[in-house]
């Protein structure tokens, strides 16, 4: 037994009144929301919500990253994130010089995987999209990343995740549980998708989860499991290391749910040594000695560091202190099960085409 995970969870149990009062608030907040006393800003301009309804890994920063893929050929795009943990405060579009003390690391990590996009953070969003307009006069559309609950925007479109582990079915408030809205928040989704499920996931239990969501008429749900690319170095990309399971391996990671990582580097090394850190955690010079005195205790000659790509934003401002060290970057996607990627894709593409199609024909 685990007793460390036996003990967290007896203690959230005890955590329940806190979590009753949370979800008081929580309910009355949206019913100011649902009966107008609250009002939610509505623009005349195609914006993608991706979010979620509990705290935790469920794949956003990925999903952000599969619609701008989809989108950014035929569309000017552009990203608008909180940026958790930054340095600065207010509105901040990305430029050349930006770094991830600036606008947090998933947004950076859009910025330098998409130097073509737009990328912008504002806690207020409801303010930093009008700005973002201004800035970029041509945009056609902005995905808002982690902004299911930011009830201030009214999105034309939005996109719920739910972990397949820990589905908000199953789920109750913080801090008993990881809910940081209602259950029944899902219907204000135009599309959900089930994230991180196994591989082989099969028509019958798809057809049980849906059952157990009960999409209302006219949501789609969807079902995505990861998939992982080839490793790359972290200062040279096109330096690759496939990873052929006799490598000894560090994996440092600071991740909200770092377990279906762990599983896979587990996998496909012949041993596996980890450094964890909180989600969103700055580096520093101490954490970069731990991290070589750990790898160098490795006593084998066929070793690396492996790491995320939210994390390795956060480790290019030592290009130094590693350039003697074979530090790789695992990347991530979300893989659509049973065909249905085409589905999801038409979906989110014809929002935008009729958005425009519409304006034009009632110009």
């Amino acid at each position: 037994m685990n007793f460390n995970a036996f003990f967290l969870k007896s203690f959230r149990v005890l955590l329940l009144p806190f979590a009753l009062v949370y979800g008081l608030i929580v309910a009355i907040r949206n019913y100011l929301y649902d009966t107008n006393r609250l009002k939610s800003a509505t623009f005349n301009f195609p914006v993608i919500c991706v979010g979620n309804l509990a705290v935790g890994g469920t794949g956003k920063s990925p999903m952000v990253e599969y619609i701008v893929r989809l989108l950014k050929n035929d569309f000017e795009v552009a990203t608008l994130s909180r940026g958790y943990k930054r340095k600065t405060k207010g509105y901040v579009l990305a430029s050349d010089k930006t770094t991830a003390l600036e606008i947090g690391d998933e947004p950076m990590q859009f910025h330098l995987k998409f130097p073509e996009v737009a990328v912008a953070v504002g806690e207020e969003r409801v303010v930093a999209v009008p700005h973002l307009l201004q800035d970029k006069p041509n945009l056609q559309a902005i995905i808002l990343d982690d902004a299911f609950q930011h009830r201030q925007i009214n999105p034309g479109f939005s996109i719920l995740l739910t972990e397949y582990a820990n589905r908000f079915t199953h789920d109750i408030f913080l801090p008993t549980g990881d809910l940081r809205d209602e259950r029944k928040s899902y219907k204000r989704a135009n599309i959900i998708v089930v994230t991180k499920c196994p591989a082989d996931l099969t028509p019958a239990k798809k057809k049980e989860l849906l059952y157990e969501i009960h999409a209302w008429p006219g949501q789609q749900v969807y079902f995505t499991t990861i998939d992982y690319g080839t490793p790359y170095h972290i200062f040279d990309k096109q330096k690759t290391w496939e990873l052929t399971g006799k490598e000894e391996v560090l994996l440092v990671c600071g991740i909200a749910n770092p377990k279906p990582l762990k599983d896979y580097v587990h996998n496909h090394s012949h041993t596996y040594y980890q450094l964890n850190f909180n989600d969103h955690h700055i580096f520093n010079i101490d954490d970069l000695n731990n991290i070589k005195k750990k790898f160098e205790g490795i006593d084998e000659a066929n070793k690396i560091i492996i790491t995320t790509e939210k994390d390795a934003v956060r480790f290019v401002k030592f290009d130094t202190e590693l350039s003697d060290l074979p530090v790789y970057v695992l990347p991530i996607t979300h893989r659509f099960l049973f065909n249905e990627g085409k589905a999801f894709d038409d979906t989110v593409a014809s929002y935008i085409k009729n958005h425009y199609l519409n304006r034009e024909t009632n110009a």
